[in-house]
């Protein structure tokens, strides 16, 4: 009897500690890895499209991308950045792309 008596909590113990470790507020449909949404990303941003930016740096933490690098004029740093929020599971954008050469005033 003292041996069950011992197994019952550890086993309600390691029971609570996979129940607390899988949970999560996102449903397994709308779950998706920053890997995945940096290699979509990287995909939108070297398209035809986007041909003139060569130098730009993306990263992904828990669904924020961040985005550096330089860009020829504002068009394309904003493009650049609706881009990247099309991508499923982006939660936010950290625009920090730099225009090149800005217009002299």
């Amino acid at each position: 009897m003292r041996r069950s008596g011992r197994i019952l909590p550890i086993a309600a113990t390691l029971a609570a500690a996979i129940f607390l470790a899988c949970s999560t507020t996102k449903s397994p449909g709308t779950q998706v890895d920053d890997a995945t949404i940096k290699a979509e990303v990287k995909a939108k941003l070297t398209a035809d499209r986007f041909s003139n930016i060569v130098n730009v740096e993306v990263n992904v933490t828990n669904g924020v991308v961040t985005l550096a690098g330089q860009v020829p004029n504002e068009q394309v740093r904003l493009d650049a950045e609706r881009e990247a929020l099309s991508v499923k599971g982006v939660v936010r954008i950290n625009n920090n792309l730099q225009v090149k050469n800005p217009p002299s005033p």
